[in-house]
This record gives C-alpha cells, structure tokens and sequence, in this order.
C-alpha cells in the first residue's frame, strides 16, 4: 500500500520539489501550506498543470494552527515538515513571530504526530545556523574566500550547539524537540541540518535563498549589495540532491530514526557567495555585474561548510550534482521563467 505523504510548506521551494518527486512516484501527497510565501502560489499553479489538479490534496492552513495539523495528520505515514520562517534578518525584526512558526509550529507538527496514533515517520529540515558563529572554530583568510584551519572535511553533527540570533533559536528548538520526541516517545524522526539549498521554483529573496536571489536579480536588473567582503564561504546542494537525502532518510527508518545529519554540498562543492560566483554569474549572463557592499549581518557565519560522512556512510547518499551544474541549471530555468519573477 502506498504510504500516505503530509508536506508542510509543500508550496515551498523544497516542499514543491519534493512533492514533485513525489507524484512521480505516484505517492498519495496532502500539501499543508498558508500560501504567504513569494512564489507559493506559481508553484500550485506548476504541479496542477503538471500532474492535474486532483493529484494532491491542498489544505490552505497554518502551522501555528494546531487543530488544523491535528486534522491533516490523522492519515499520515510520513510528515515532511518544511513550513517555517526562513530569514535571520526577519526573526531579528519580529523575534515573537519568528519563535511562534518556527518553534511553536515544529512542537504542534510533532504534537498532530504523536496524536495521530499511526506512528508516523516526521522528517524535520533545520539548518547549520543551529551551530552559530562558531567563533572558537580557527578560520584562514585567503584571496577569495576563507578556510577552515582545522576541519578539513567541514563541520560534523558533533560540533556544539550555539543558538544564534532569533532564527537559530527558533530553528534549533524544533531541532533538539524533534530529537527529543524519538527519545521519549518513541516517535520516528529525523532532523537534517541543511546547508545552502538552491535550483528551481527558488524565489530567492535578498533576505535569503542567496544563489537564487543574485540570479533573479542580474535577471530583472535589480541591484545587488553585498554583505560583508562577499567571501564568505557555503557548500552549495542542489535540490534534486537533497531529495535524494529526503528518501534514503524516510525509506531507511531502521537507520535514521532518532538521528541528526548534517546536508549539504560538502567539501567537494564549496564556493565563495560573491567572489567565486560572481565570475560564474557574469559569464553566465555574458556581461559586468556592478554590486554594492553592506555591513556584516547578525549570526552570519564567514564560512559554513558541512562533514556529511554520516549521511554518506549511514544513508548511502553522496551529492551528485556540481556547483557549476547547479548554478547552470538554476539560471537556464529562471532565463526561461523570467515572468515569474516580474
């Protein structure tokens, strides 16, 4: 019998993707998303005319609703939880409301799971802001970007948590209550610590989703500005890669129950966001990209770049597409999808 599918935030740019997959598996997918996202409503316009309008169920809620999640959790095998706040520079505007979806919506996620009675497979997306700055991590400066001194394979799941600014505290609440919840409950989860996600149906903003924003911005000419020396370093995951996470987590439950993996490009797709990408975007768009320089923002870390050996040897899962694949890829789509982004 084909397992049943609850996506949070399943009009998302992850959650789109990620049903997508799924549908072409011919799995049963129910969508749980409030459509407030940039972007929320092309993306159910897109999997409609792809895969017709009666081959998910959407149900326009909030997951700061928890009667609602209850409801839709109910017949659910596995629950895919990406709704949620996504920006640093937000939670430090609006710290409550951050806390409210990130931290609140994650425990009323977990809640409808464990009321459901049916044990569901909850799989959480957190991110490697749960780590903060990590200032006691020695970090070279070099000519274009920068450098662990003493992580050479990145930083892996054992590194100290350090909850910077609003977004990680919110953000790494849902993750250790997640955690947690396989512990004292005995509820199958997963939470995936994931690094610079980025491909398309990505409605990237200067606030976050910087691979897609720089894109959409030389695109529409939109100014550029960057913040901090535009060295700073991320290891890049296309989407079609983190899926792939996404199942060998789900369909290896004797595995990956209860556990933390860090998800991201790893050492072998690493890149500067402006100083090595910024030659890549002006070949790609064929001309000079003029950008400005802005102060440093809160809880942004100069380099991040993750050891995903666990995943690798627990998950049978490796990235397989390149950064210069990706960023190819991405831009070639939102060359052709211009009108989305007007």
């Amino acid at each position: 019998m084909s397992k049943k599918y609850l996506v949070t935030g399943g009009a998302g740019f992850i959650g789109t993707n990620f049903t997508a997959d799924l549908l072409e598996k011919n799995r049963t997918v129910a969508i749980f998303d409030n459509l407030s996202r940039a972007g929320s409503r092309a993306n159910l316009a897109w999997l409609r005319e792809k895969y017709g309008s009666d081959a998910f169920q959407l149900i326009t809620a909030d997951i700061r609703d928890a009667d609602a999640l209850e409801k839709a959790a109910k017949d659910a095998d596995v629950i895919c939880h990406f709704a949620g706040q996504v920006a640093v520079t937000t939670s430090v505007v609006n710290p409550r409301e951050d806390f409210d979806i990130n931290a609140t919506g994650t425990f009323n996620v977990l809640e409808a799971a464990l009321k459901s009675g049916r044990n569901p497979f909850v799989l959480y997306t957190s991110t490697n802001k749960v780590y903060g700055g990590m200032e006691a991590v020695r970090v070279l400066e070099r000519e274009l970007d920068y450098a662990y001194a003493d992580f050479p394979q990145g930083i892996s799941e054992s590194q100290p948590l350090d909850f910077h600014s609003p977004y990680g505290c919110s953000k790494g609440t849902g993750d250790q209550y997640t955690r947690d919840y396989s512990r004292i409950y005995q509820l199958p989860t997963v939470v995936l610590r994931q690094s610079a996600i980025y491909g398309p149906r990505q409605f990237g903003v200067e606030d976050q989703g910087w691979v897609s924003w720089f894109i959409i911005a030389v695109l529409t000419g939109k100014p550029i500005t960057i913040y901090g020396n535009g060295k700073q370093v991320r290891d890049l995951l296309y989407i079609d890669d983190l899926v792939r996470a996404y199942h060998a987590a789900i369909d290896q439950p004797e595995v990956s129950a209860g556990k933390i993996y860090n998800i991201g490009g790893g050492v072998s797709n690493v890149i500067s966001i402006w100083k090595e990408f910024g030659p890549i975007l002006e070949t790609l768009s064929g001309r000079e990209i003029p950008v400005g320089y802005g102060d440093w923002r809160p809880g942004d870390q100069v380099i991040y770049v993750s050891d995903i050996r666990k995943a690798q040897r627990e998950l049978n899962w490796t990235p397989q597409v390149s950064v210069q694949q990706g960023i190819e890829r991405l831009y070639r789509w939102a060359e052709a999808n211009r009108g989305l982004f007007a």
